[in-house]
């Protein structure tokens, strides 16, 4: 479901009004475009908590990471040759955060930083 937005509230009180009004939920999906099995959640939801919302609308935000903000950038502008690897490995050390190398590649790129690879060192140039 990654990148799709969640039905709107005004669907699912509709839904939810001709399930209310006697139509089955299975009907009430077919009507308006909606599987069974998401009708019959939708009328569950609201007969148990009385919403039709969402509990999560949409994408959570944010990463754990984003806690360690300031260490994070601190460390890398101590010690700028570390690679993504053993800035995971000093989360884990230093902060008891088990995470993993990409999550540190998308937290770094939300900060607009960038790891690039070092030149070869030591290699001969052509004449």
């Amino acid at each position: 479901m990654a990148g799709r937005k969640p039905y709107s509230d005004d669907l699912r009180i509709v839904l939810v009004g001709q399930i209310e009004a006697g139509r089955s939920r299975r009907e009430a999906g077919r009507h308006l475009k909606v599987s069974a099995a998401t009708a019959v959640r939708w009328a569950k939801r609201a007969e148990l908590t009385g919403s039709v919302s969402p509990d999560r609308p949409g994408r959570r935000s944010g990463s754990p990471l984003d806690a360690h903000t300031s260490w994070l950038l601190e460390l890398v502008q101590r010690e700028p040759d570390l690679t993504l690897e053993q800035i995971v490995a000093r989360m884990g050390v230093e902060k008891g955060l088990k995470t993993s190398k990409s999550s540190v590649d998308r937290f770094f790129g939300r900060q607009r930083y960038s790891f690039k690879k070092n030149p070869a060192g030591g290699r001969t140039r052509t004449a």
